[in-house]
């Protein structure tokens, strides 16, 4: 089964490290021309600061980063391992840092932009894009709790929920775990529960949610 991981919004964090201010930000992206863009567009905003470091990745294997006058190696590239080490693509971030007076070190240097990539990915939030199958599920309210904790339980997600005379659920779970979904709720309900297949579709969800 095929997924990717990637931002599922825009993140924007800030510290300070001995006076001086980084403001990390983190959008997901489809292209290179979009993150492009997308470090152009802060480098206008943030024209005044002294530098504004960036790194990128897509899920072809395009990835770039810059110091933007820092050290060598003391920026881009730690910024560009925080995703890296996550699995995460279809990302660019962006770490500006107006000068305190202080010098920090390349140690230093590396913590901060490590530390402005990390907190900004966190502000954004991690979606899982992957196929998903989509079923309906009708339920009596005694058996909706269980249901929806049995979705969850194989990485399903509830898309959708009806309260009406009885509960109608539009459930997706990862293809590879539908059959096992359907064969828990048949023998959870003695085979009063039939889902009913509906269609396979490939999304991005919160990964808070499909885990």
């Amino acid at each position: 089964m095929t997924e990717y991981y990637l931002p599922t919004g825009c993140g924007t964090a800030e510290h300070v490290e001995k006076k001086s201010r980084f403001i990390g930000q983190v959008w997901p992206v489809r292209t290179e021309a979009e993150a492009r863009a997308r470090v152009e567009e802060v480098k206008k905003k943030y024209h005044d600061a002294r530098h504004n470091c960036w790194c990128y990745l897509l899920r072809d294997g395009t990835l770039r980063y810059s110091d933007d006058g820092e050290p060598q190696g003391t920026a881009g590239q730690p910024m560009l391992e925080v995703f890296r080490g996550q699995g995460i693509t279809d990302a660019v971030c962006v770490v500006t840092r107006y000068f305190g007076g202080i010098l920090l070190g390349t140690g230093g240097l590396a913590r901060a932009y490590t530390k402005g990539a990390k907190d900004a990915l966190t502000a954004a939030g991690i979606s899982v894009e992957r196929l998903w199958d989509r079923t309906m599920v009708v339920c009596d309210y005694s058996r909706y709790e269980r249901i929806r904790k049995e979705a969850e339980a194989l990485g399903g997600v509830i898309e959708d929920t009806d309260f009406g005379a009885d509960v109608t659920l539009t459930v997706l779970t990862p293809e590879d775990a539908t059959e096992s979904y359907v064969n828990r709720l048949t023998e959870l309900s003695a085979g009063q529960i039939v889902p009913e297949p509906m269609d396979r579709v490939f999304r991005a969800v919160p990964l808070d949610n499909a885990l």
